[in-house]
């Protein structure tokens, strides 16, 4: 076996061992999808699917991979919906087959990702019982994602939606965030001046530091406190229904 499909090999199982999707996958679903999947490196501001266009591969990012769904609206403004890490995957979960992508998928922070075929994502899923239930729990999930944005970004301010957006992104790329305070900004359908006063506040209370590009997380408690219920709400929700099984720890569809 020659060396790069030894390291395709390796990076593979590495998908599957983090990613919390693929690492619950039982062999034999597996089996179906390793020999026609590949990993890729996603670069920061690349589009993996386009608002309209039809979503014919699904992604897996692990590592520090983020990937945010953002709705563009008509006079140039942007708004992030929901966030995608090494807890899930983005394109043709929730609708099943090939459909247009309603949100554009953005990557925020780089890194890896399975990228799979959505016929073959199909298959799996029609022969799978597991894979079905773990997709019908993470649609549930990344729903509930949807939902508590609407009223976050409806009822709290914004030095809370900061915090759990923040919370969030340390889940996902660890407690250094390589991002702009201008792309924070736009996550949060804020402007940039809003956010640059934001972050001072943070920064002053020693929870967070900033320097050009990056976001180092200091007092993870304290962004806590600082942070409203949704983050905490979300969290909850993903354990009771996916966890560390794929299944919550009951059963589902069928």
């Amino acid at each position: 076996m020659n060396v790069a499909i030894m390291d395709e090999l390796v990076r593979t199982d590495q998908a599957f061992a983090r990613n919390w999707l693929l690492a619950t996958f039982p062999p034999d679903a597996r089996a179906m999808i390793e020999p026609h999947s590949s990993v890729v490196e996603l670069e920061v501001g690349s589009v993996v699917h386009a608002c309209g266009q039809d979503v014919v591969t699904s992604y897996f990012p692990y590592g520090q991979t983020m990937i945010c769904l953002c709705l563009d609206l008509g006079d140039g403004r942007s708004i992030e919906v929901a966030s995608v890490g090494q807890e899930g995957a983005v394109g043709g979960i929730v609708s099943c087959g090939r459909a247009p992508a309603f949100a554009r998928a953005e990557v925020l922070i780089p890194g890896p990702a399975l990228r799979i075929p959505m016929p073959l994502l199909e298959d799996t899923k029609l022969r799978s019982a597991h894979i079905r239930n773990l997709f019908c729990r993470f649609s549930d999930y990344l729903l509930s994602q949807v939902m508590q944005s609407v009223a976050c970004n409806a009822f709290h301010p914004i030095e809370a939606r900061a915090a759990r957006w923040l919370l969030t992104a340390q889940d996902r790329a660890g407690s250094r965030i390589e991002l702009t305070q201008e792309a924070l900004a736009r996550l949060l359908g804020a402007r940039r001046t809003t956010v640059n006063a934001v972050a001072r506040i943070l920064q002053d209370e020693g929870l967070i530091s900033t320097r050009r590009g990056v976001v180092q997380v200091i007092d993870r408690a304290g962004l806590k406190r600082r942070s409203c219920e949704c983050y905490a709400a979300v969290e909850s929700h993903f354990g009771g229904i996916i966890g560390t099984s794929g299944s919550g720890g009951s059963a589902g569809c069928s």
